[in-house]
């Protein structure tokens, strides 16, 4: 008897709420103009820059936390840049169509 069992016995009026979407997409402001996506290195350590996205402070936020987070990576948004960890471009790059933007390879 697991769980789920046991708490319908003690409770048989009980009737669960629904959660609706456990997780629910960010939202952040979509723009025309591509994101330049390039990598570079820095103190001999490579990491990837989207430049060009023109949202607000949270959007950025949002953006460098879901890319930060599908990736498994570090990372930081700075002066209208975001910073990622390691050259993950093609991956960045395919994330960010898949969720709408253009964006466009720099360099390599």
């Amino acid at each position: 008897m697991d769980l789920q069992d046991q708490l319908k016995n003690l409770f048989p009026d009980y009737v669960p709420e629904d959660p609706g979407p456990e997780n629910p997409e960010p939202e952040v402001w979509m723009q025309d103009a591509p994101i330049l996506c390039r990598y570079e290195k820095r103190r001999g350590k490579p990491v990837t820059i989207l430049e060009g996205y023109t949202g607000a402070d949270a959007d950025f936020a949002k953006l460098s936390r879901k890319i930060k987070k599908e990736l498994g990576v570090g990372g930081s948004f700075k002066k209208e840049q975001v910073i990622i960890q390691g050259d993950y471009r093609d991956r960045i790059m395919h994330l960010l169509k898949e969720m709408g933007f253009t964006v466009k390879r720099v360099g390599g």
